[in-house]
C-alpha cells in the first residue's frame, strides 16, 4: 500500500489510480471512502489508509453511503500481486468461505492455513474470514436494494448461515438490521407522500469518516 503522504495527495486529486488500492476513514464519524469520493477532503490528522474495505470494517468503520467502497473491495488493483491470494480471493468469491473453513481453503491452495492468513495480513491487513464477511454483506445489501426476496432467502443467498447472523452483521456494521435497508414496496410510493428510508443514530468509534 502507498505511503500516508502519497495516499492523501490521491485523496485530495481523487486519484482513480488508487482506487480499490487504499481507502480512506476519517477518525471523527466512523466512515471509510474510495479515494474517488466527491466529498470535502478531511484534515489530514482526522484520516488514516487501509489496504482493503474488510481492513477498514475490522478496525470499526461503517462504509460511506455516496462512494460505497464496500462494493469496490475486490477490483484488480486491490489483489495485490501475489498470485496465490488471487487465487484465494477468486475462491472467496465464489462462496468457498461461506460453505468450507479456511483450512479447506488452505488446502485447496496447497498450503497452511497460517501461511494464507500471513499472506491475507500482509497484502490486505485482515482476515480470510473477515474479508468473506464483507462480501457477504456486500451480496445481501445488493439483494435487499435490487430484489423483493424475504430477509430469510437474502441470507441465504448471499452466503449467511442463518438470518439471525446476517441480522448481526448489518447490526455490527451499519448499526440497523437488514430489514431497515429493504428496497420500500411499490404500493407505498404514492404522489405527494416520499419514501422514508429511516435515518439511524451511529455509534461514535475511535475512528473517523469521509462521508454520510
Amino acid at each position: 500500500m502507498p505511503d500516508f503522504e502519497v495516499s492523501y495527495s490521491a485523496l485530495q486529486r481523487r486519484d482513480p489510480s488508487l482506487d480499490g488500492i487504499v481507502f480512506a476513514a476519517v477518525k471523527t464519524t466512523g466512515v471509510y471512502c474510495r479515494p474517488v469520493c466527491r466529498v470535502r477532503t478531511p484534515l489530514a490528522r482526522n484520516v488514516c489508509f487501509y489496504p482493503s474495505a474488510a481492513a477498514a470494517e475490522r478496525a470499526g468503520y461503517r462504509p460511506c453511503l455516496r462512494c460505497r467502497p464496500e462494493t469496490a473491495p475486490f477490483c484488480p488493483a486491490w489483489k495485490g500481486t501475489r498470485t496465490t491470494v488471487e487465487r484465494a480471493l477468486a475462491l472467496i468469491q465464489a462462496g468457498a468461505l461461506d460453505t468450507g473453513g479456511v483450512d479447506a481453503l488452505a488446502t485447496r491452495l496447497g498450503i497452511g492455513p497460517r501461511h494464507l492468513a500471513r499472506l491475507f495480513a500482509e497484502h490486505l491487513d485482515a482476515s480470510p474470514l473477515q474479508v468473506a464477511q464483507s462480501l457477504r454483506i456486500q451480496r445481501a445489501k445488493r439483494l435487499l436494494n435490487s430484489s423483493d426476496l424475504s430477509i430469510a432467502a437474502i441470507a441465504q443467498h448471499a452466503g449467511f448461515k442463518s438470518p439471525r447472523r446476517m441480522t448481526a452483521a448489518f447490526v455490527s456494521l451499519y448499526g440497523k438490521p437488514p430489514s431497515a435497508m429493504m428496497r420500500p414496496s411499490p404500493k407505498d410510493a404514492r404522489p405527494g407522500h416520499p419514501i422514508l428510508l429511516g435515518s439511524t443514530t451511529w455509534r461514535s468509534v475511535d475512528a473517523g469518516t469521509c462521508s454520510d
